[in-house]
Protein backbone atom coordinates (compact mmCIF):
# COMPACT_ATOMS: atom_id res chain seq x y z
CA UNK A 1 0.00 0.00 0.00
CA UNK A 2 1.67 3.17 -1.00
CA UNK A 3 1.42 6.00 1.71
CA UNK A 4 2.58 9.47 1.54
CA UNK A 5 6.03 9.76 2.98
CA UNK A 6 6.76 6.07 2.81
CA UNK A 7 9.94 5.45 0.93
CA UNK A 8 8.26 3.39 -2.24
CA UNK A 9 10.89 3.21 -5.42
CA UNK A 10 15.13 2.87 -5.73
CA UNK A 11 16.61 3.94 -9.15
CA UNK A 12 20.17 2.80 -9.10
CA UNK A 13 22.53 3.40 -12.36
CA UNK A 14 23.06 1.19 -15.42
CA UNK A 15 26.61 2.58 -16.01
CA UNK A 16 29.01 1.39 -18.13
CA UNK A 17 27.81 -1.98 -18.59
CA UNK A 18 24.60 -0.95 -20.24
CA UNK A 19 20.78 -1.70 -19.11
CA UNK A 20 20.83 -5.14 -20.77
CA UNK A 21 23.99 -6.62 -18.53
CA UNK A 22 22.12 -5.27 -15.65
CA UNK A 23 19.11 -6.75 -15.90
CA UNK A 24 20.51 -10.27 -17.31
CA UNK A 25 22.66 -10.06 -13.89
CA UNK A 26 20.11 -9.71 -11.51
CA UNK A 27 17.73 -11.84 -13.25
CA UNK A 28 20.45 -14.72 -13.34
CA UNK A 29 21.01 -13.79 -9.70
CA UNK A 30 17.26 -13.49 -8.18
CA UNK A 31 15.08 -13.94 -10.63
CA UNK A 32 13.84 -10.47 -11.05
CA UNK A 33 11.94 -9.16 -14.05
CA UNK A 34 11.87 -6.10 -15.73
CA UNK A 35 9.59 -4.26 -17.79
CA UNK A 36 10.87 -1.46 -20.16
CA UNK A 37 10.29 1.81 -20.55
CA UNK A 38 11.98 2.64 -24.08
CA UNK A 39 15.53 2.01 -24.45
CA UNK A 40 16.97 3.44 -21.52
CA UNK A 41 14.84 2.68 -18.71
CA UNK A 42 13.56 -0.64 -17.02
CA UNK A 43 11.25 -0.83 -13.99
CA UNK A 44 11.47 -3.96 -11.25
CA UNK A 45 8.62 -4.49 -8.41
CA UNK A 46 10.80 -6.39 -5.58
CA UNK A 47 10.09 -5.39 -1.91
CA UNK A 48 11.74 -2.51 0.12
CA UNK A 49 12.31 -1.76 3.67
CA UNK A 50 15.13 0.74 4.71
CA UNK A 51 17.23 2.30 7.81
CA UNK A 52 20.03 4.89 8.62
CA UNK A 53 23.17 4.38 10.13
CA UNK A 54 26.04 7.20 11.20
CA UNK A 55 29.48 7.07 12.52
CA UNK A 56 33.33 6.40 10.35
CA UNK A 57 31.75 4.09 7.91
CA UNK A 58 28.56 6.25 7.30
CA UNK A 59 31.14 9.64 6.24
CA UNK A 60 31.37 8.74 2.52
CA UNK A 61 29.12 6.22 2.07
CA UNK A 62 26.07 5.98 -0.55
CA UNK A 63 22.74 4.13 -0.68
CA UNK A 64 23.21 0.59 0.04
CA UNK A 65 20.26 -1.49 -1.22
CA UNK A 66 19.86 -4.62 0.68
CA UNK A 67 18.21 -8.33 -0.60
CA UNK A 68 16.95 -10.82 1.85
CA UNK A 69 18.08 -14.63 1.18
CA UNK A 70 16.46 -18.25 2.50
CA UNK A 71 19.95 -19.61 1.91
CA UNK A 72 23.05 -16.94 1.79
CA UNK A 73 25.51 -19.32 1.01
CA UNK A 74 23.72 -20.14 -2.56
CA UNK A 75 23.18 -16.78 -3.04
CA UNK A 76 26.78 -15.66 -2.90
CA UNK A 77 26.99 -18.40 -5.51
CA UNK A 78 24.51 -17.20 -7.50
CA UNK A 79 25.72 -13.72 -7.31
CA UNK A 80 29.29 -14.60 -8.24
CA UNK A 81 27.65 -16.96 -11.54
CA UNK A 82 25.53 -14.30 -12.47
CA UNK A 83 28.76 -11.92 -12.37
CA UNK A 84 28.86 -10.15 -9.76
CA UNK A 85 32.29 -9.27 -7.58
CA UNK A 86 32.14 -10.11 -3.50
CA UNK A 87 33.72 -7.26 -1.99
CA UNK A 88 32.45 -8.28 1.53
CA UNK A 89 32.15 -12.27 2.08
CA UNK A 90 29.67 -13.25 4.96
CA UNK A 91 29.44 -11.94 7.96
CA UNK A 92 27.69 -11.42 11.34
CA UNK A 93 25.81 -8.66 12.25
CA UNK A 94 23.39 -7.82 15.04
CA UNK A 95 20.41 -8.68 12.81
CA UNK A 96 22.18 -11.88 10.99
CA UNK A 97 24.19 -12.52 8.63
CA UNK A 98 25.25 -10.63 5.56
CA UNK A 99 27.83 -10.17 2.46
CA UNK A 100 28.44 -7.27 0.13
CA UNK A 101 29.12 -7.68 -3.80
CA UNK A 102 29.30 -5.31 -6.66
CA UNK A 103 26.82 -5.61 -10.06
CA UNK A 104 28.26 -5.27 -13.53
CA UNK A 105 27.51 -1.36 -13.01
CA UNK A 106 29.26 -0.82 -10.37
CA UNK A 107 26.75 -0.77 -7.66
CA UNK A 108 27.43 -2.40 -4.11
CA UNK A 109 24.50 -4.54 -2.55
CA UNK A 110 24.17 -6.22 0.13
CA UNK A 111 22.15 -9.53 0.72
CA UNK A 112 21.30 -10.89 4.68
CA UNK A 113 19.78 -13.78 6.17
CA UNK A 114 18.46 -14.57 9.68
Amino acid sequence: MRKTGKLDYLEMPAGQSGLNEVKAFYNNAFGWSFTDYGPDYAAHSEGLDGGFYQGDEAKNAKPLPVLYSDNLEQTLIDVEKAGGKIVKPIFSFPGGRRFHFTDPSGNELAVWSE
